[in-house]
């Protein structure tokens, strides 16, 4: 009698033409079609699947409900707190503690005004805890993710600047290993051809290097960095400027819906933030802390990009300008000199780029300075 063999590793399922091994549950069917026992095995793997979904769905929200992180987010509702002092405070010993209780270890200005705030807040700490879990809720409901700098699995990059976000929206997946090894590629809105040629160059050839490309979704050069690492194949991470619900320009939300499938959204605000124009420069902030360095193709000396490289200055991260860029820009031949290192191609970037234990190395540096400067 002939016999045909079907293989599953799914485990359950019952049959009354069968034998199986304990393994692999390999099933001999005498005289009967293969696509007899189809239908029970798509729905186990259907059952399992969405069983699997629900657990994930559920660990994740579970994650995102942290009373830690509700607490934190709580605190970032409150008027007149600076969100990187709490996210600095937070970060150190008994700091969520002591923020919860008006209380933090800096002494300036800043960190005074911030406890006064508090204190002032904390009848209302309890609403605002509310708020805040409707808020994750409703995000994690529309495939929102959320981290903290209370999370292990928060940015390394970011972690090694002062002035870090205490919390990231995301869609898609953010990379601990990966995205250590990133560089933002920006410029100018309004890209000459030429511009658009060489970040569309830059960014294919740092993806095919394995270097996560990070830029803003914005018009122009941000788009092009986008694209080609898409094109390339690989990852590319975009920093918003906006909540993830409100992705700006809406031109670009399909592009922003590729990237999330190769990559991850990013957001340090609300997700229903509008983009307003005092976030982008906090979200330059961002994405010059989440990369080892900022390259700059083509940009003005009033470009938001021109500021980013400023700021990966600030940050002690590296900045690399395009050899165009330095002979058309005074404001690139100043930063040459502030620091600044002046490429020709993506080898001068790629050499310089850190492992990932030195950046862990650099992580826990910066936290030892933040404790030493409490």
């Amino acid at each position: 009698m002939s016999y045909r063999w079907f293989f599953t590793p799914i485990r359950g399922i019952k049959h009354e033409h069968k034998l199986w091994d304990s393994r692999w549950h390999r099933v001999r069917v005498w005289g009967m079609p293969i696509s007899d026992l189809r239908g029970p095995c798509r729905e186990v793997d259907r059952r399992r699947s969405k069983h699997e979904n629900e657990h994930a769905y559920e660990h994740s929200r579970s994650s995102m409900l942290d009373r830690d992180n509700i607490d934190l987010l709580a605190l970032c509702r409150i008027k007149g707190v600076s969100w990187y002092l709490i996210s600095r405070e937070a970060r150190r010993p008994g700091g969520l503690t002591r923020l919860l209780q008006g209380q933090v270890s800096e002494k300036s200005i800043e960190a005074a005004a911030a406890c006064r705030a508090i204190l002032e807040a904390r009848p209302e700490m309890d609403g605002l805890r509310e708020e805040t879990e409707r808020e994750v809720i409703s995000a994690h409901t529309d495939g929102i993710k959320l981290l903290t700098v209370l999370d292990s699995d928060y940015p390394l990059n970011l972690q090694t600047i002062f002035n870090l976000p205490p919390f990231l929206f995301y869609s898609g997946e953010l990379d601990t290993e990966n995205d250590a090894r990133s560089i933002a590629v920006v410029g100018t809105r309004e890209p000459s051809e030429e511009g658009l040629k060489l970040a569309g160059k830059m960014s294919r050839l740092l993806a095919e290097r394995g270097i996560t490309v990070l830029s803003g979704l914005a018009r122009g050069i941000d788009t092009k960095a986008h694209i080609a690492a898409l094109e390339a194949n690989g990852r590319t991470v975009s920093v918003l400027g906006s909540g993830l619900r409100r992705i700006y320009p809406k031109e670009n939300k399909p592009l922003a819906e590729r990237i999330a499938k190769h990559g991850a959204v990013v957001s340090q605000f609300w997700p229903d933030t509008a983009p307003i124009s005092y976030n982008f420069p906090r979200r330059n902030v961002t994405m010059s802390g989440m990369g080892q360095g900022t390259v700059v193709i083509e940009a003005s000396s009033t470009s938001g990009a021109k500021m980013q490289a400023r700021l990966a200055l600030e940050h002690g991260k590296q900045v690399f300008l395009l050899h165009r860029l330095v002979t058309q820009q005074k404001w690139a031949q100043g930063y040459i000199n502030r620091g600044a290192v002046e490429v020709n191609d993506v080898d001068d970037i790629v050499s310089r780029l850190r492992s990932v234990d030195e950046i862990r190395t650099r992580t826990k540096m910066a936290q030892q300075l933040s404790l030493a400067l409490s």
